[in-house]
């Protein structure tokens, strides 16, 4: 054992690591691609896409405690998932096509098989975004996490023409907001969660609340964050869309009236989808408000689309094409004075 094991880092540890990921990072390989991984950088050509005025669109995100619930149930396979989702899901609201992803884990203790799942959750995420994982970096740092804590980041970058941008200026008063269910919790509200479940009720992971229908807590957490690329892209290059809405942190009532103007008011019949178990079973744990769940939670929501009348039925029947579920939820109307841009009835 040399001295930098004794103090805690094994590289050996990281050159198994990378052995067992390096068929999952080429199942995801695409158009554009350059050079192999391994390299100290990762590389893509813009020019394979044949773009008139390309525009890059980035966007960088984690999991967050949601991180926990997988370390605490041991189950670190779709994980990767939520960290693809959380950061293609935002270039998608841009009108951007998804090219490459770029992860980051920190460890207290490389254990390659852990790694491996880990990024294999990345890998398959990267694959419904079809775009490609070009690079990443393991970092062990003893001391800084116990042995076995880990953190996720993420990193993604698409590209788009610059007329088919997607900006708040685009969406009109008129405009039908058509959202996309979302799988479950996504990837957001879980220090609340945790505090209602864990630190409230003192439940445990393989606790089956009758309200869930059978599944137990860790199944229901752990649901993957679905990411919309393949339903909803083919929407934007058809210029059939005003606007996406990524139903994040901060629920509807953050998210939403990023996608829009000032001048513009969204008004949303509460009604008009129909709400996961888990959201009414954490409303009831928790003693939660209505407001409480629609500015911490999705509801429901993954993605709001915001569409002229007039395109609503061909969306609507290219949604269906594709499998994805919708729901005419609202709409865009003129701001009324002293109101917010959000209105949920």
């Amino acid at each position: 054992m040399n001295r930098y094991q004794q103090a805690g880092v094994d590289v050996t540890a990281g050159y198994e690591m990378v052995q067992r990921i390096k068929k999952n990072v080429a199942a995801t390989k695409r158009t554009g691609v350059m050079g192999g991984f391994g390299s100290f950088g990762g590389l893509f050509d813009l020019g394979a896409l044949n773009l008139k005025q390309p525009v890059l669109v980035s966007g960088t995100d984690g999991v967050g405690t949601k991180l926990l619930i997988a370390q605490t149930a041991n189950q670190h396979q779709t994980i990767g998932i939520d960290c693809v989702a959380m950061c293609v899901n935002d270039v998608l609201a841009q009108g951007a096509e998804p090219l490459f992803f770029l992860d980051y884990i920190a460890v207290g203790q490389n254990r390659p098989a852990k790694m491996a799942q880990i990024v294999s959750g990345v890998a398959a995420g990267c694959q419904q975004a079809k775009m490609a994982l070009i690079g990443g970096e393991t970092a062990e740092m003893p001391d800084m996490y116990a042995k076995e804590e880990y953190d996720l980041a993420g990193f993604a970058v698409g590209a788009a023409e610059k007329e088919q941008l997607l900006t708040a200026e685009s969406p009109q008063a008129g405009d039908v907001l058509i959202g996309l269910p979302a799988s479950g919790l996504h990837s957001n509200g879980f220090s609340l969660v945790r505090q209602i479940l864990f630190k409230d009720h003192h439940l445990q992971l393989d606790y089956k609340p009758v309200e869930l229908g059978g599944r137990s807590l860790a199944e229901e957490l752990l649901v993957p964050t679905k990411i919309y690329v393949a339903a909803v892209l083919p929407l934007v290059k058809a210029g059939l869309l005003n606007g996406i809405s990524h139903i994040t942190g901060g629920g509807l009532y953050e998210n939403l009236p990023r996608m829009f103007a000032d001048s513009l008011q969204a008004v949303l019949q509460a009604d008009s989808w129909p709400k996961l178990p888990i959201f009414n079973y954490l409303k009831k744990l928790g003693d939660l408000s209505t407001a409480d769940c629609f500015h911490t939670f999705n509801m429901g929501i993954g993605l709001v689309l915001a569409v002229e009348p007039t395109k609503v039925k061909q969306v609507q029947q290219q949604l269906q094409i594709s499998g994805q579920p919708n729901f005419i939820v609202g709409k865009l109307q003129s701001r009324p004075a002293n109101q917010a841009k959000i209105m949920i009835k």
